[in-house]
């Protein structure tokens, strides 16, 4: 639908937006090491040993694969809760969720604090990854990728800053300037329109909202005291 380019909102608590750079850089790396097979490529089975596989999370949570060929190194499903989040299908699904984490995590971390962000990072695709085992707990389809951690800094982001002008890239070609209330409420909207169209066949919708319902709900919490939600910031300094 669309990708963010730049957001004209500068920090105003924190130096730099170091967890946000770690997150991308590394699923960047275990993308390019583990998945690209230029280096130590995974085969299906053993990538999928990462994923949330809904079926096996409500069984009970039985080891599920193995990083190496002879299975020796089994993963408990429960810790797939946090190892799905890092892995991705495609240059475009990588892409695609690391510019919206590096256009919005920055302003979320500067509002929680390094260390409340990756609490949040981590708790909104956790949350993400039970709710869709929640909704769909027959399904053996792999569940992978960072964007319901994303949805809840998504989420966050609007309501901290819903006025702020954001640069995107609609239709993947036409640049434009306009607030983060309706660039990231349609993209809100798409999810759920896209949830009643489409059901869970091809993306797993009910991650992003579990991911939105997670982000939405913690930042209440987790933001630094003084912070203000639905601010009247439109444009940076």
């Amino acid at each position: 639908m669309f990708i963010p380019l730049h957001d004209t909102n500068p920090l105003k608590r924190i130096r730099f937006q170091y967890v946000t750079a770690a997150l991308i850089v590394i699923n960047v790396a275990i993308y390019t090491i583990f998945e690209t097979g230029w280096f130590f490529p995974l085969d299906d089975e053993n990538a999928a040993a990462f994923a949330v596989i809904p079926a096996k999370l409500m069984a009970g949570g039985a080891p599920s694969g193995s990083i190496f060929a002879t299975g020796a190194f089994p993963i408990p499903e429960r810790f797939t809760l946090v190892s799905y989040m890092f892995i991705h299908g495609s240059w475009i699904h990588l892409i695609g969720n690391m510019a919206f984490l590096w256009v919005f995590g920055d302003n979320v971390e500067d509002a929680m604090g390094h260390l409340r962000f990756v609490m949040f990072y981590l708790m909104c695709g956790i949350f993400a990854g039970v709710l869709h085992a929640w909704m769909m707990p027959d399904s053996e389809l792999p569940l992978i990728g960072a964007s319901g951690a994303v949805a809840g800094v998504i989420a966050a982001y609007l309501i901290l800053h819903p006025k702020v002008k954001v640069w995107i890239l609609a239709l993947w070609r036409i640049p434009i300037k306009i607030t983060a209330a309706w660039a990231l409420g349609i993209w809100i909207a798409a999810q759920f329109v896209n949830l009643l169209i489409e059901g869970e066949e091809n993306v797993a919708w009910w991650a992003h909202v579990g991911g939105l319902a997670a982000g939405a709900v913690l930042i209440l919490f987790m933001r630094r005291r003084g912070v203000v939600l639905f601010d009247k910031t439109r444009s940076g300094a």
